[in-house]
């Protein structure tokens, strides 16, 4: 989800809500404690160099059990920071405390906001050997006069 999406969003809703995707919702008296940039600039396993910038959020479970953030206070803090920052309009990150510092995707499902899930993945698959999956074939399913040859895929 992009900054812009959710700028469109908030004044949809009444209250800020963040769900975990295994469904556990992130505490109603969370505070966002960071809006920012980050950016990445690195090499993948392939020798490619490459950039990336997302806007992070940082929600923060507090032990301020009356506190409530209202969209109307989120939208004026993104505001702010895009003017005391410069931030411009790029991807989500969110930040969150569970076992570990936990980076998420932002989603939205009609209702509240959802922290998906990231993974790792190779940005180089080309480049770093790593056989592409092969075509798994159900034996049961091939016909009886089926011949295994070579390159045939059944074997």
């Amino acid at each position: 989800m992009k900054l812009s999406n959710i700028k469109e969003i908030l004044p949809t809703l009444d209250n800020v809500e963040f769900q975990l995707e295994n469904g556990t919702f992130v505490p109603e008296h969370f505070h966002v404690t960071e809006v920012g940039v980050i950016t990445k600039h690195f090499i993948d396993c392939g020798g490619a160099i490459r950039n990336e910038k997302v806007v992070n959020f940082q929600l923060w479970n507090a032990n301020d059990f009356e506190h409530r953030l209202k969209p109307t206070k989120l939208l004026n803090i993104i505001k702010l920071s895009e003017e005391k920052l410069g931030i411009e309009d790029a991807e989500i990150e969110v930040e969150y405390q569970s076992e570990t510092i936990g980076k998420y995707d932002l989603d939205f499902n009609g209702n509240h906001f959802v922290l998906k899930n990231k993974q790792t993945a190779c940005l180089a698959s080309d480049a770093c050997g790593i056989p592409a999956e092969k075509q798994k074939v159900n034996l049961a399913e091939l016909k009886d006069n089926a011949c295994c040859t070579p390159n045939s895929g059944c074997c």
